[in-house]
């Protein structure tokens, strides 16, 4: 089955402290955008890549992966107001049945593993959504309190979260709601449930700069290992 991935990077990371969106940032080398792309582009040769940047930032987007883009297709779009809105924009270039990854950009850490475990459920299931167990202590605000949750039913969510095209498409063509988080809220608001899978605890978001310390730490590590992982299907 055919398949398309959308990264999303629609924001300008306000929080990394940076003059530059978070997106262009460097790891070994090369920008956060870039290995997004490029591990999808290695995982699934042929693989559709959809990139929704800020409006003002596509030229630069079109240059940090130029020598991707030369090898694999890769469409560009504007982001909009919210995730919401650069989200089904850049599902607005989804033309085929097929397979949909959503990715945030600066999730440049996923594996092949990871994404091959989201295309087999999602292929089976119609969904699925990464995600991990807690491992800190949660509390709930309740007005001026808070009360504990059971830490063993509250799962952090990941992406690439990964659809049924049939599935995904349909659910984005209502209004936006400030409860849409990410997809799957989108989804379940449609009547459609949808199911996790096993995410990664190095599958991290690169929101602040300590975050990209322990990006550079795990990417050092990787660094070293011999490559042994193959395309996926």
């Amino acid at each position: 089955m055919e398949k398309y991935a959308v990264i999303v990077a629609g924001g300008i990371g306000s929080r990394m402290g940076s003059n530059r969106p978070k997106q262009f940032l460097l790891l070994g080398g090369k920008s956060l955008l870039w290995h997004s792309v490029n591990i999808f582009a290695k995982t699934f040769p042929g693989v559709h890549i959809i990139l929704v940047l800020p409006e003002s930032y596509l030229e630069e987007g079109r240059f940090q992966i130029a020598d991707i883009s030369v090898q694999y297709p890769v469409q560009f779009i504007a982001g909009g107001e919210t995730r919401f809105h650069s989200v089904r924009n850049g599902l607005s270039l989804v033309k085929n049945n097929s397979i949909v990854f959503v990715h945030d950009a600066v999730r440049c850490l996923v594996t092949p593993d990871l994404l091959n475990r989201c295309y087999e459920q999602a292929l089976a299931r119609g969904s699925a959504i990464p995600a991990v167990a807690a491992t800190d202590s949660i509390r709930l605000v309740r007005g001026e309190g808070s009360e504990v949750a059971d830490r063993d039913h509250v799962r952090i969510i990941q992406t690439p979260q990964t659809f049924r095209s049939e599935v995904l498409l349909p659910a984005f063509a209502c209004d936006y709601r400030p409860s849409f988080t990410d997809e799957a809220t989108v989804v379940e608001a449609a009547g459609t449930k949808i199911f996790l899978t096993d995410g990664e605890y190095t599958n991290i978001k690169i929101t602040r700069p300590a975050d990209l310390l322990v990006a550079e730490s795990i990417f050092a590590e990787r660094s070293s290992l011999p490559q042994t992982q193959g395309p996926g299907k």
